[in-house]
Protein backbone atom coordinates (compact mmCIF):
# COMPACT_ATOMS: atom_id res chain seq x y z
CA UNK A 1 0.00 0.00 0.00
CA UNK A 2 2.68 2.53 1.17
CA UNK A 3 4.54 1.66 -2.41
CA UNK A 4 1.38 2.49 -4.40
CA UNK A 5 0.70 5.61 -2.47
CA UNK A 6 3.99 6.59 -3.30
CA UNK A 7 3.09 5.90 -7.32
CA UNK A 8 0.32 7.89 -6.94
CA UNK A 9 1.67 10.76 -5.54
CA UNK A 10 4.33 10.90 -8.07
CA UNK A 11 1.36 10.43 -10.87
CA UNK A 12 -0.12 13.26 -9.43
CA UNK A 13 2.44 15.80 -9.89
CA UNK A 14 1.48 16.88 -13.39
CA UNK A 15 -0.67 19.56 -13.62
CA UNK A 16 -0.23 20.58 -9.82
CA UNK A 17 2.25 23.53 -9.12
CA UNK A 18 0.86 24.96 -5.85
CA UNK A 19 2.89 24.78 -2.51
CA UNK A 20 1.54 21.96 0.13
CA UNK A 21 1.16 23.95 3.16
CA UNK A 22 -1.03 21.26 4.74
CA UNK A 23 -0.87 17.15 4.35
CA UNK A 24 -3.40 15.32 6.51
CA UNK A 25 -3.36 11.71 6.89
CA UNK A 26 -6.51 9.97 7.54
CA UNK A 27 -9.59 8.32 5.75
CA UNK A 28 -9.09 5.03 8.00
CA UNK A 29 -6.75 4.51 10.48
CA UNK A 30 -3.03 5.67 9.48
CA UNK A 31 -2.01 4.73 13.30
CA UNK A 32 -1.22 1.57 12.19
CA UNK A 33 1.46 2.50 9.49
CA UNK A 34 5.06 2.49 11.54
CA UNK A 35 6.70 5.55 11.39
CA UNK A 36 9.37 4.60 8.85
CA UNK A 37 6.34 4.28 6.63
CA UNK A 38 4.79 7.69 7.54
CA UNK A 39 8.10 8.80 6.59
CA UNK A 40 8.81 7.50 3.67
CA UNK A 41 5.44 9.05 2.10
CA UNK A 42 6.50 12.45 3.40
CA UNK A 43 9.69 12.33 1.61
CA UNK A 44 7.96 11.20 -1.33
CA UNK A 45 6.36 14.56 -1.33
CA UNK A 46 8.97 16.15 -0.39
CA UNK A 47 10.82 15.66 -3.73
CA UNK A 48 8.34 15.62 -5.59
CA UNK A 49 6.19 18.73 -5.26
CA UNK A 50 6.79 22.61 -3.56
CA UNK A 51 5.77 22.34 0.28
CA UNK A 52 5.83 25.35 2.42
CA UNK A 53 8.75 25.80 4.69
CA UNK A 54 6.17 25.08 7.91
CA UNK A 55 3.87 22.98 6.68
CA UNK A 56 0.41 22.18 8.79
CA UNK A 57 1.01 17.54 8.73
CA UNK A 58 -1.95 16.04 10.62
CA UNK A 59 -2.16 12.55 11.60
CA UNK A 60 -5.72 11.17 12.19
CA UNK A 61 -5.03 8.07 15.51
CA UNK A 62 -6.97 5.90 17.33
CA UNK A 63 -5.97 6.32 21.32
CA UNK A 64 -4.62 2.83 21.52
CA UNK A 65 -2.13 3.24 18.51
CA UNK A 66 -0.69 5.89 21.06
CA UNK A 67 2.00 4.60 22.85
CA UNK A 68 5.06 7.28 24.55
CA UNK A 69 7.43 5.68 21.89
CA UNK A 70 4.75 5.85 18.95
CA UNK A 71 4.24 9.58 20.00
CA UNK A 72 7.94 10.24 20.04
CA UNK A 73 8.58 8.37 16.85
CA UNK A 74 6.14 10.51 15.42
CA UNK A 75 7.23 13.85 16.38
CA UNK A 76 10.55 13.36 15.11
CA UNK A 77 9.57 12.50 11.63
CA UNK A 78 7.77 15.72 11.21
CA UNK A 79 4.27 15.23 12.15
CA UNK A 80 3.41 18.39 14.03
CA UNK A 81 -0.74 17.82 14.85
CA UNK A 82 -2.62 14.99 16.00
CA UNK A 83 -6.39 14.34 15.62
CA UNK A 84 -7.34 11.89 18.17
CA UNK A 85 -10.56 9.50 17.82
CA UNK A 86 -11.54 10.06 21.07
CA UNK A 87 -15.39 9.99 20.30
CA UNK A 88 -16.61 9.84 24.24
CA UNK A 89 -14.90 9.32 27.35
CA UNK A 90 -17.66 6.54 28.43
CA UNK A 91 -17.26 2.98 27.84
CA UNK A 92 -20.36 2.29 27.42
CA UNK A 93 -20.32 4.73 24.70
CA UNK A 94 -17.84 3.21 23.18
CA UNK A 95 -18.81 -0.06 22.92
CA UNK A 96 -22.57 1.17 21.20
CA UNK A 97 -20.40 2.56 18.76
CA UNK A 98 -17.58 -0.05 18.01
CA UNK A 99 -14.90 1.63 18.79
CA UNK A 100 -11.47 -0.06 19.43
CA UNK A 101 -10.42 1.64 22.63
CA UNK A 102 -11.57 1.78 26.11
CA UNK A 103 -12.08 5.28 27.87
CA UNK A 104 -8.99 4.22 30.00
CA UNK A 105 -6.74 4.19 26.89
CA UNK A 106 -8.72 7.63 25.75
CA UNK A 107 -6.98 9.39 28.64
CA UNK A 108 -3.71 7.81 28.66
CA UNK A 109 -3.38 8.48 24.85
CA UNK A 110 -4.44 12.29 25.59
CA UNK A 111 -2.33 12.36 28.38
CA UNK A 112 0.87 11.06 26.97
CA UNK A 113 0.06 13.03 23.55
CA UNK A 114 -0.07 16.01 25.63
CA UNK A 115 3.74 15.76 26.44
CA UNK A 116 5.00 16.25 22.94
CA UNK A 117 2.40 18.19 20.54
CA UNK A 118 0.89 21.29 21.49
CA UNK A 119 -1.30 21.23 18.51
CA UNK A 120 -3.99 18.38 19.08
CA UNK A 121 -7.53 17.89 18.09
CA UNK A 122 -9.85 15.38 19.22
CA UNK A 123 -13.13 14.00 18.07
CA UNK A 124 -16.30 13.98 20.25
CA UNK A 125 -19.68 12.26 19.05
CA UNK A 126 -23.24 13.51 20.76
CA UNK A 127 -27.07 12.55 20.51
CA UNK A 128 -25.43 9.26 21.43
CA UNK A 129 -28.65 6.70 22.38
CA UNK A 130 -29.00 6.29 26.45
CA UNK A 131 -26.08 8.82 26.63
CA UNK A 132 -27.97 11.28 29.38
CA UNK A 133 -26.76 15.19 29.29
CA UNK A 134 -24.72 14.60 32.30
CA UNK A 135 -22.68 12.24 30.74
CA UNK A 136 -22.56 14.64 27.58
CA UNK A 137 -21.74 17.51 30.06
CA UNK A 138 -18.63 15.49 31.43
CA UNK A 139 -17.71 14.50 28.16
CA UNK A 140 -17.22 18.17 27.46
CA UNK A 141 -15.59 18.60 30.29
CA UNK A 142 -12.98 16.22 30.10
CA UNK A 143 -11.99 17.23 26.92
CA UNK A 144 -11.92 21.13 28.63
CA UNK A 145 -9.23 19.24 30.86
CA UNK A 146 -7.04 18.69 28.31
CA UNK A 147 -6.77 22.84 27.56
CA UNK A 148 -6.74 21.27 23.70
CA UNK A 149 -6.44 23.83 20.91
CA UNK A 150 -8.87 22.52 18.49
CA UNK A 151 -12.25 19.88 19.33
CA UNK A 152 -14.31 18.51 16.71
CA UNK A 153 -17.60 17.60 17.52
CA UNK A 154 -20.44 15.82 15.21
CA UNK A 155 -23.49 14.49 15.92
CA UNK A 156 -23.83 10.91 15.54
CA UNK A 157 -25.65 9.93 12.10
CA UNK A 158 -27.23 5.75 11.72
CA UNK A 159 -25.44 4.59 8.87
CA UNK A 160 -27.53 1.90 6.96
CA UNK A 161 -26.74 -1.84 7.32
CA UNK A 162 -24.53 -1.13 10.54
CA UNK A 163 -24.72 -3.31 13.91
CA UNK A 164 -25.88 0.06 15.32
CA UNK A 165 -28.67 0.49 13.01
CA UNK A 166 -29.70 -3.69 13.18
CA UNK A 167 -29.82 -2.88 17.29
CA UNK A 168 -32.33 0.55 16.61
CA UNK A 169 -34.50 -1.66 13.84
CA UNK A 170 -34.98 -4.30 16.94
CA UNK A 171 -35.43 -1.85 19.79
CA UNK A 172 -32.37 -3.32 21.31
CA UNK A 173 -31.19 0.38 21.92
CA UNK A 174 -33.21 4.01 21.44
CA UNK A 175 -32.94 5.72 18.14
CA UNK A 176 -31.64 9.16 17.93
CA UNK A 177 -33.34 11.84 19.68
CA UNK A 178 -33.45 15.30 17.21
CA UNK A 179 -34.44 17.02 20.48
CA UNK A 180 -31.81 15.75 22.69
CA UNK A 181 -28.73 16.46 20.24
CA UNK A 182 -30.06 19.82 19.95
CA UNK A 183 -29.81 20.42 23.40
CA UNK A 184 -26.61 18.75 23.46
CA UNK A 185 -25.22 20.93 20.50
CA UNK A 186 -25.99 24.03 22.46
CA UNK A 187 -24.47 23.04 25.59
CA UNK A 188 -21.33 22.43 23.44
CA UNK A 189 -21.23 25.33 21.48
CA UNK A 190 -22.40 27.64 24.88
CA UNK A 191 -19.43 25.88 27.29
CA UNK A 192 -16.86 25.89 24.57
CA UNK A 193 -17.06 29.55 23.56
CA UNK A 194 -17.06 30.45 27.39
CA UNK A 195 -13.86 28.36 27.50
CA UNK A 196 -11.72 30.52 25.05
CA UNK A 197 -12.63 27.99 21.74
CA UNK A 198 -14.07 29.50 18.55
CA UNK A 199 -16.72 28.23 16.63
CA UNK A 200 -14.98 28.68 13.48
CA UNK A 201 -17.22 25.43 11.59
CA UNK A 202 -20.30 24.47 12.20
CA UNK A 203 -18.36 21.17 13.74
CA UNK A 204 -15.03 22.89 14.62
CA UNK A 205 -13.98 24.84 17.38
CA UNK A 206 -10.44 26.38 17.98
CA UNK A 207 -8.25 28.50 20.41
CA UNK A 208 -7.47 31.95 18.85
CA UNK A 209 -4.92 31.07 15.70
CA UNK A 210 -5.21 27.08 15.70
CA UNK A 211 -7.58 26.33 13.31
CA UNK A 212 -7.03 23.24 11.08
CA UNK A 213 -5.59 24.61 7.93
CA UNK A 214 -6.16 21.15 6.36
CA UNK A 215 -10.23 21.85 7.12
CA UNK A 216 -10.25 25.45 6.22
CA UNK A 217 -8.84 24.75 2.84
CA UNK A 218 -12.24 22.40 2.05
CA UNK A 219 -14.12 24.98 3.18
CA UNK A 220 -12.60 27.66 1.02
CA UNK A 221 -12.56 25.64 -1.90
CA UNK A 222 -9.01 25.41 -2.68
CA UNK A 223 -7.09 22.89 -4.80
CA UNK A 224 -6.49 19.59 -2.76
CA UNK A 225 -4.80 15.90 -3.55
CA UNK A 226 -6.50 12.91 -2.65
CA UNK A 227 -3.94 9.87 -2.46
CA UNK A 228 -5.26 6.13 -1.36
CA UNK A 229 -8.17 3.98 -1.59
CA UNK A 230 -11.95 6.13 -1.65
CA UNK A 231 -9.51 9.83 -2.05
CA UNK A 232 -11.19 12.83 -3.78
CA UNK A 233 -9.11 15.83 -5.34
CA UNK A 234 -10.33 18.67 -6.31
CA UNK A 235 -8.69 21.27 -9.12
CA UNK A 236 -11.35 24.14 -8.41
CA UNK A 237 -13.52 22.69 -11.53
CA UNK A 238 -13.15 19.04 -11.36
CA UNK A 239 -13.35 16.51 -9.06
CA UNK A 240 -12.05 12.71 -8.77
CA UNK A 241 -12.38 10.23 -6.52
CA UNK A 242 -9.82 6.57 -6.75
CA UNK A 243 -11.18 3.49 -6.21
CA UNK A 244 -12.58 1.91 -2.94
CA UNK A 245 -10.94 -1.25 -2.94
CA UNK A 246 -7.71 -1.51 -1.82
CA UNK A 247 -6.35 -4.94 -3.40
CA UNK A 248 -7.96 -3.26 -6.95
CA UNK A 249 -6.28 -0.19 -5.85
CA UNK A 250 -2.72 -1.75 -5.56
CA UNK A 251 -3.23 -3.48 -8.53
CA UNK A 252 -4.33 -0.61 -10.82
CA UNK A 253 -1.76 2.17 -9.40
CA UNK A 254 0.84 2.17 -12.02
CA UNK A 255 -0.54 0.64 -15.00
CA UNK A 256 -2.26 1.92 -18.12
CA UNK A 257 -6.04 1.25 -16.64
CA UNK A 258 -7.65 4.31 -15.03
CA UNK A 259 -7.57 4.31 -10.88
CA UNK A 260 -9.92 7.14 -10.43
CA UNK A 261 -13.13 8.65 -11.95
CA UNK A 262 -13.53 12.23 -12.54
CA UNK A 263 -16.69 14.44 -12.96
CA UNK A 264 -16.38 18.12 -14.56
CA UNK A 265 -18.64 20.59 -12.09
CA UNK A 266 -21.04 22.62 -13.66
CA UNK A 267 -21.47 26.42 -12.55
CA UNK A 268 -24.49 24.95 -10.48
CA UNK A 269 -22.40 22.36 -8.84
CA UNK A 270 -19.68 25.09 -7.96
CA UNK A 271 -22.48 27.13 -6.75
CA UNK A 272 -23.92 24.87 -4.26
CA UNK A 273 -20.90 23.87 -2.97
CA UNK A 274 -20.08 27.51 -2.42
CA UNK A 275 -23.06 27.86 -0.69
CA UNK A 276 -22.57 24.71 1.57
CA UNK A 277 -19.05 25.09 2.78
CA UNK A 278 -19.35 28.56 3.22
CA UNK A 279 -22.62 28.73 5.88
CA UNK A 280 -21.13 25.72 7.84
CA UNK A 281 -18.22 28.69 8.71
CA UNK A 282 -18.02 32.06 10.37
CA UNK A 283 -16.75 33.62 7.38
CA UNK A 284 -20.14 33.10 5.39
CA UNK A 285 -21.31 33.72 1.93
CA UNK A 286 -19.46 36.47 0.43
CA UNK A 287 -22.70 37.63 -2.05
CA UNK A 288 -20.34 39.82 -4.35
CA UNK A 289 -18.10 37.07 -4.95
CA UNK A 290 -20.83 35.02 -5.74
CA UNK A 291 -22.11 37.46 -8.03
CA UNK A 292 -18.59 37.91 -9.95
CA UNK A 293 -18.08 33.86 -10.15
CA UNK A 294 -21.35 32.46 -10.78
CA UNK A 295 -23.23 35.84 -12.17
CA UNK A 296 -26.10 37.85 -11.26
CA UNK A 297 -28.79 35.15 -11.73
CA UNK A 298 -27.07 32.97 -8.84
CA UNK A 299 -27.12 36.36 -6.57
CA UNK A 300 -30.80 37.02 -7.12
CA UNK A 301 -31.96 33.75 -6.25
CA UNK A 302 -29.61 33.17 -3.22
CA UNK A 303 -31.18 36.21 -2.01
CA UNK A 304 -35.08 35.08 -2.71
CA UNK A 305 -34.24 31.48 -1.19
CA UNK A 306 -32.74 33.55 1.65
CA UNK A 307 -35.55 35.58 2.61
CA UNK A 308 -37.58 33.56 4.81
CA UNK A 309 -34.27 32.51 6.58
CA UNK A 310 -33.96 36.27 7.18
CA UNK A 311 -36.97 37.34 8.61
CA UNK A 312 -36.71 33.90 11.45
CA UNK A 313 -33.06 35.37 12.41
CA UNK A 314 -31.66 32.42 11.39
CA UNK A 315 -29.70 33.92 8.45
CA UNK A 316 -28.14 37.47 8.36
CA UNK A 317 -25.85 39.76 6.11
CA UNK A 318 -23.13 41.87 7.38
CA UNK A 319 -21.36 44.08 4.87
CA UNK A 320 -22.80 41.94 1.75
CA UNK A 321 -22.06 38.53 3.60
CA UNK A 322 -24.66 36.16 4.17
CA UNK A 323 -23.72 34.14 7.21
CA UNK A 324 -25.83 31.72 9.40
CA UNK A 325 -27.43 32.93 13.02
CA UNK A 326 -26.55 31.47 16.51
CA UNK A 327 -30.16 30.57 16.47
CA UNK A 328 -29.80 28.97 12.92
CA UNK A 329 -26.76 27.09 13.17
CA UNK A 330 -28.03 23.44 14.23
CA UNK A 331 -30.22 24.27 10.95
CA UNK A 332 -27.52 25.02 8.90
CA UNK A 333 -26.89 22.06 6.75
CA UNK A 334 -30.67 22.09 6.13
CA UNK A 335 -30.45 26.02 5.18
CA UNK A 336 -27.99 25.43 3.02
CA UNK A 337 -29.83 23.13 0.99
CA UNK A 338 -32.93 25.02 0.62
CA UNK A 339 -30.35 27.82 -0.93
CA UNK A 340 -29.18 24.81 -3.66
CA UNK A 341 -29.95 25.70 -7.21
CA UNK A 342 -31.31 22.36 -8.29
CA UNK A 343 -32.36 23.71 -12.35
CA UNK A 344 -30.92 26.29 -14.11
CA UNK A 345 -32.68 27.00 -17.22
Amino acid sequence: MVAALQTELVLRVKGFSEPISTIYFGGGTPSILSSSEIATILNTIDKNYIVTSSPEITLEANPDDLSKSKIDELWAIGINRLSIGIQSFFEADLKLMNRGHTEEEAHRGLELASKVFDNISIDLIYGIPGASMSQWQQNVERALDYNLKHISAYALTVEPKTALSSFIKKGLISDVDDGQTKVQFEYLVDTLEANGYEHYELSNFAKEGWYSKNNSAYWQGKSYIGVGPSAHSFDGNKRSWNIRNNLQYIKTIGTELPFSEEEILTSVDRYNEYVMTGLRTKWGIDLNEVKSKFGETFETYLLLQSQKYLDQHLLFIDKSTLKISRKGRFLSDGISADLFMLNLK
